[in-house]
């Protein structure tokens, strides 16, 4: 396993430099002067040219990307062009909510995107199957932010069981954090859910006809473990890469809900950093969804390398 993980760090690497380059290019390629957002409206050419100078956004691109990369690799990730703090600190002030917020739509997902798999994915009768490939339609045709907004006129409005905007971090109230955190989890989870489901259900059909299962019955298995033992856990790898590559969508996601339910996250930060051209918050944040990602699919294939002996051979 060590060897399989040594052997992956070169492409690691290569990627995170790759989107070093592209965080730092897209925020300059888009319009708009950092320098001329600080200074306002009504300053002079001059006034702005004093704080680009002072921001270093006169220097040469290179210059610019390499004093950033540098100090990256010494723990410095720059200051905010707006809110005049570190990057650091801001980040450390919204992760928590983001943080949350994605782990729980994760339970969601996966509580979901493999139940609704495996029940599809049994020998069920065709009532159930139908009922099955009917929630997964109905949930791939519901984004994100519409099963928020439902649940919000559902369970906020009508019913009025959970809070609908704000929120009150787990770490400080768990138990009024977790009311304000339930509605945005479960829209994201839930969006989130149905890829997981088909990919497993699909993946179990074709398994229950491979030859191995076959030899099972003919010797003699019982139903139950044929379907748990033989075509479950064969077909577990097409979801960890499902659930793996989802779990990087989720913080992504994250923008459109957080707006939605007034949370103060990443999300909120990033939208806020896009409109006032704040470079040096754009390109940590980029990186850092980035790093989040390839993280996610490190993690997927480390557990696909340990269901399966094969993927490290092949790595």
């Amino acid at each position: 396993m060590i060897q399989f993980l040594i052997r992956k760090i070169p492409s690691i690497l290569l990627v995170l430099f790759a989107t070093s380059i592209i965080a730092f290019l897209l925020p300059r390629f888009a319009p708009g002067d950092p320098a001329q957002t600080i200074a306002g409206s009504d300053a002079t050419p001059e006034q702005v040219d004093e704080i680009r100078q002072a921001l270093g956004l006169d220097q040469p691109l290179w210059v610019q990307y390499l004093t950033w990369l540098g100090g990256v690799f010494r723990g410095n990730l720059g200051m905010s062009y707006i809110f005049n703090r570190p990057v650091s600190d801001l980040i450390t002030t919204r992760l928590e909510s983001t943080i949350e917020l994605a782990l729980l739509a994760s339970v969601f997902m996966i509580v979901i995107g493999m139940g609704l798999g495996i029940l599809g994915g049994s020998e069920r009768s065709k009532l159930g199957r139908f009922a099955v490939d009917a929630t997964n339609t109905l949930l791939l045709a519901t984004p994100a932010f519409l099963a928020g907004l439902l649940l919000i006129v559902l369970f906020g409005v009508t019913w009025r069981l959970l809070p609908v905007s704000g929120e009150v971090g787990l770490l400080e109230n768990p138990g009024i954090g977790i009311q304000y955190l339930l509605l945005p989890a479960f829209a994201l989870g839930l969006a989130q859910a149905p890829a997981i489901s088909r990919l497993l259900q699909t993946t179990m059909n074709t398994t229950r006809g491979e030859e191995f299962v076959d030899l099972a019955r003919a010797k003699g298995a019982s139903p139950r473990r044929i379907a748990y033992r033989h075509v479950l856990r064969t077909s577990l790898g097409a979801a960890v890469v499902a659930i793996g590559l989802r779990v990087g969508e989720l913080f992504g996601g994250a923008i459109i809900i957080e707006a939605i339910f007034a949370r103060n996250g990443l999300g909120q930060l990033a939208v806020q950093a896009v409109n006032s051209r704040d470079y040096q918050l754009v390109q940590i944040l980029i990186m850092g969804a980035v790093l989040i990602a390839v993280l996610s699919q490190l993690i997927t294939e480390i557990i696909l390398a340990a269901l399966d002996p094969r993927v490290r051979l092949d790595a």
